[in-house]
């Protein structure tokens, strides 16, 4: 980085004023962080503001690797702060490019400031510099955002997944997973991974598997779960499968699968009644 500790002193100097000058020419028209009129939203806002101005001012006086590390924190903070994650992308990259066009007014009222005018070159070298580090560092914002996000749904998934194949425990060692609708790979996985830690912490002998509200699966998916049986006779537990629909019975039969001591009934009124505990 290009060492000048009095253009450092000079933007820190005036850090309060590019906080206060950006807010108030901000749009506060549409959605997100920038059209809150929360006063704690407001002041947290401008509170990061003057943070970025104070850190990149240091473009000056720092080596490259050590002002991009003193930036770190500030951009997982904004990256991942709730209102701007409600904030669209675009906004907060348009903010990003005021404030570029902000430093450059500064930079020339630096330069026309000095007494003899520095060299022109110097000059474009500063220049470049105030704008790759912005970009910089907007593009890692934007990045940090996306991949909290990305956390975010993948989280959501997980809880929808775990909601959708409910292990639910009876009495005497049973439980009973009914599953419905279309299921999807990756649905098909969480079943299985979720139905064997189930079974593992709530001590199930015996599991009822119902399928009467499966219409379709796919040749990954049927195998996924006959997978889950295999799993399921590998740590102790037995299983009846109720509501095979032709479809899946053609599907087993086409990948060659058996279901060896697997107990099959039509309904799961059929497998609650063949049951010993439940028929006595």
């Amino acid at each position: 980085m290009l060492k000048n500790e009095q253009l450092h002193d000079f933007l820190l100097n005036r850090a309060e004023q590019l906080t206060e000058d950006w807010y108030e020419s901000l749009d506060k028209s549409g959605t997100g962080v920038y059209a809150s009129t929360d006063p704690r939203v407001i002041n947290n806002l401008k509170s990061q503001n003057f943070e970025f101005h104070r850190r990149l001012c240091k473009l000056f006086t720092l080596n490259e690797g050590a002002f991009y590390d003193q930036f770190e924190g500030w951009i997982n903070d904004v990256g991942s702060d709730p209102q701007h994650l409600e904030t669209p992308t675009h906004l907060i990259m348009r903010e990003f490019f005021r404030t570029r066009e902000q430093y450059l007014t500064f930079l020339n009222e630096y330069v026309e400031a000095q007494s003899p005018i520095p060299d022109l070159e110097k000059v474009r070298e500063w220049r470049k510099a105030l704008v790759a580090a912005i970009d910089t560092i907007t593009m890692r914002v934007v990045e940090e955002k996306s991949n909290e996000l990305n956390e975010q749904i993948e989280h959501q998934q997980q809880t929808i997944n775990e909601l959708s194949s409910p292990l639910i425990q009876l009495s005497e060692g049973r439980a009973l997973l009914p599953l419905v609708g279309d299921i999807s790979s990756e649905r098909a996985q969480a079943i299985l991974e979720n139905t064997l830690r189930g079974c593992t912490d709530k001590s199930i002998d015996h599991l009822f598997i119902d399928l009467s509200g499966v219409y379709l699966v796919d040749t990954l998916v049927a195998q996924q779960i006959f997978e889950l049986l295999k799993g399921l006779e590998l740590i102790g537990v037995t299983s009846t499968l109720s509501g095979i629909r032709p479809e899946i019975a053609q599907m087993a039969t086409q990948l060659g699968v058996t279901f060896g001591r697997v107990s099959i009934t039509n309904t799961l009124a059929t497998a609650f009644s063949l049951d010993p505990i439940y028929n006595k």
